[in-house]
C-alpha cells in the first residue's frame, strides 16, 4: 500500500451508483455541490443520470469514463463498488467508496465525512491495489473482485468435483459448492463459508468448500498465481453454474474446462490518509478493545 503524505491530486471526478434511494439522492446531491465548491469537474455515467434525475450533470458513457476524469466516486455499499470496480479496472482509473450500504468493507467515506474527500482530491490519501480473479469456461473470461462460486443452481444437491492446484491432482470434493475467493473477498461469503480472513497485501487465494460431505475437507490458502482447474464429475445429473461476485451466473458441465487465476490487471482502491484495515475489521466485526490493564510499549522498529 502506498500511503505517501503526498500524492498525485485529483481534478476530474465521475460519479457512480447503481442504486436509488433517499439516503444515495440525498449523498448525491450532497456531493455535487461539495465538488462545485471545492471547483472540480464532475460528470455521471448514463446508468447514473437515471437514478438521480435532478442532476444537470454531464453525462457519459461508462466505457469512456477515463476521457473525462481521474477518479471514480461511488455511492453506495460494496455490491456497487464491486460493480463499479469492473469499469474502473478496464480503464485504470482509481476507485473511492462512499458508504451507503450496510457493511462497507471498500467503502470507506462516511455521507457526513465528505471533507475526507476534499483530503483526497489534494493528495492527501494511500491507494492500495487489489487484484480480481478470472474464470474461463467456453473460452469465455468473466472477473471476480470477491469470488468466484461453484453452486448448484436449482436444488439442494451435493455437487462432485475434482480440484486442481498448477495442474496438480489436490482433492475430490462433495459439498454444496465451493468459494474461490481473494483477499478482498476474504471477508465477505468466504467467511460467511467458515474461511479465513486474508490481510489484502497477500498475494494468496483462499479455497473454501461449502457444507462437504467429509468432515476433513478444510478450507486451504494458495499462492495468488496459482491456476485452479476445477472438473465436474459426470456423474451430477443436474446443471451447476458459477456465479462471480454474486452475479455472471455461468452454467458448466461435466464437458467444460473451467479455470480460474488471478487477473492481470489490478485495481486502484483509494482509502484517506488515516486509514487502517484492522479498524476496519473492528468496527465490521464487531471486535472490542478491552482495558485487561496491560501497559504495552511497543519499541521503534529499526531502520
Amino acid at each position: 500500500m502506498e500511503n505517501d503524505s503526498q500524492q498525485k491530486p485529483f481534478k476530474r471526478v465521475a460519479l457512480i451508483s447503481r442504486h436509488t434511494s433517499p439516503a444515495i439522492t440525498e449523498t448525491l446531491t450532497a456531493l455535487v455541490k461539495y465538488l462545485d465548491d471545492v471547483d472540480v469537474d464532475v460528470v455521471v455515467d448514463f446508468d447514473t443520470a437515471r437514478n438521480f434525475p435532478s442532476n444537470a450533470l454531464p453525462t457519459v458513457q461508462a466505457k469512456q469514463l477515463s476521457e473525462y476524469c481521474d477518479l471514480l466516486l461511488v455511492v453506495g455499499g460494496d455490491g456497487s463498488l464491486l460493480q463499479a470496480a469492473h469499469i474502473a479496472i478496464e480503464q485504470d482509473l482509481p476507485i473511492l467508496g462512499i458508504n451507503r450500504g450496510r457493511l462497507g468493507f471498500l467503502t470507506d467515506i462516511l455521507p457526513d465525512h465528505l471533507s475526507q474527500i476534499g483530503e483526497v482530491l489534494a493528495g492527501e490519501y494511500q491507494e492500495e491495489k487489489r487484484f480480481l480473479l478470472t474464470s474461463s469456461v467456453h473460452s469465455i473470461e468473466n472477473d471476480a473482485l470477491n469470488d468466484i462460486v461453484l453452486m448448484r443452481g436449482d436444488v439442494a444437491r451435493m455437487l462432485e468435483f475434482d480440484i486442481y492446484i498448477n495442474e496438480q491432482f489436490m482433492c475430490n470434493q462433495r459439498a454444496d459448492g465451493l468459494i474461490i475467493a481473494t483477499p478482498t473477498g476474504s471477508t465477505a461469503y468466504a467467511l460467511s463459508g467458515g474461511g479465513p480472513i486474508l490481510h489484502p497485501k497477500l498475494d494468496a487465494i483462499v479455497i473454501v468448500p461449502m457444507f462437504p460431505h467429509t468432515l476433513t475437507s478444510r478450507p486451504i490458502v494458495i499462492d495468488g498465481d496459482s491456476v485452479i482447474d476445477i472438473a465436474i464429475s459426470p456423474r451430477d445429473e443436474t446443471l451447476p453454474m458459477l456465479a462471480h461476485d454474486g452475479r455472471l451466473h455461468v452454467p458448466v458441465s461435466a464437458k467444460d474446462q473451467v479455470s480460474i487465476r488471478k487477473k492481470t490487471q489490478l485495481l486502484r482502491l483509494i482509502h484517506p490518509i488515516d486509514y487502517n484495515y484492522f479498524q476496519t475489521l473492528q468496527s465490521k466485526l464487531y471486535w472490542e478493545r478491552k482495558n485487561n490493564g496491560l501497559n504495552l510499549t511497543l519499541a521503534p522498529q529499526q531502520s
